[in-house]
């Protein structure tokens, strides 16, 4: 089943909890415009994400840490314009939740007043433990984030598989467990082998949605423009291209130039 069109009208927390019971998969994707928002959502996106991955696509930024609150805030507003039926969920940026617990909460607080997302997106595990907590006492949804996590990339030190080893596969799995208890709604898993996201799967009761974690999870996410083969210079072994577009856009404008220096654009039936 691509989509729960048919089923539910407003995608919300429930919708989520109720699928993983009904063994329906989550599709989730990104989005960072009206427009493509509208798109997705009429075509039956389940969730969007307002990512910081703006930071990568849509700023042409190397890492995610430079996107700031009001940019995650101006570029919701324009997602939620465009959406009637998917849960919009909007990532907190780097350093927007780690300095304390209740800068996090205000943080969170600003996003929910000022835009009409359905929660927001705190990547960490038990380190984050407590702000997701008094975030989701407060009533907003939050989603988790583990295994690889884009904000600490220089910690890493790389963007390479997470979990390989058995000590950090175990603090994965923890970290997992101690987010469902803090009050989560539901976790995003990134970029760790595919049985060690199936065993997360299966230890907790909230649903996990996958990315470069293999088929078992109760969910998957890309990066829109990257499955739709937007960035030919990007193509990680977990992206799926759905489209070329970058090969149909530089045909398109090509065209475009060619009928404009050829005075066939526009026509008597495209002018007044």
């Amino acid at each position: 089943m691509s989509s729960t069109s048919g089923q539910f009208r407003k995608v919300t927390t429930k919708t989520f909890t109720l699928m993983k019971k009904k063994g329906i998969k989550i599709s989730a994707l990104t989005a960072y415009d009206f427009i493509t928002a509208k798109l997705l959502d009429s075509a039956g996106i389940d969730l969007l994400l307002v990512g910081d991955s703006l930071g990568n696509v849509f700023q042409g930024n190397e890492t995610t840490l430079p996107v700031t609150m009001d940019e995650m805030i101006y570029h919701t507003k324009a997602v939620a314009k465009g959406v009637q039926r998917a849960m919009v969920i909007t990532d907190m940026p780097f350093m927007s939740y780690q300095l304390s617990v209740d800068e996090a909460f205000r943080n969170a607080g600003r996003i929910m007043k000022e835009t009409p997302a359905g929660g927001v997106k705190i990547e960490g595990g038990e380190r984050v433990a407590e702000t997701v907590r008094k975030i989701t006492e407060a009533g907003i949804p939050v989603m988790g984030h583990i295994g690889l996590t884009p904000q600490s990339i220089h910690q890493f030190g790389s963007y390479r598989e997470r979990g390989t080893s058995q000590e950090e596969a175990d603090e994965i799995i923890s970290d997992a467990k101690i987010l469902e208890q803090a009050g989560a709604f539901c976790i995003v898993i990134e970029k760790i082998p595919a049985m060690l996201a199936q065993k997360i799967s299966e230890s907790i009761q909230i649903p996990t949605i996958g990315i470069g974690a293999g088929p078992y999870c109760d969910g998957q996410i890309l990066v829109t423009p990257d499955m739709l083969g937007l960035n030919k210079d990007f193509k990680p072994r977990f992206v799926r291209h759905y489209l070329h577009m970058a090969d149909q856009i530089d045909e398109a404008i090509k065209q475009y130039i060619t009928d404009v220096r050829a005075k066939e654009f526009p026509s008597e039936s495209e002018s007044y």
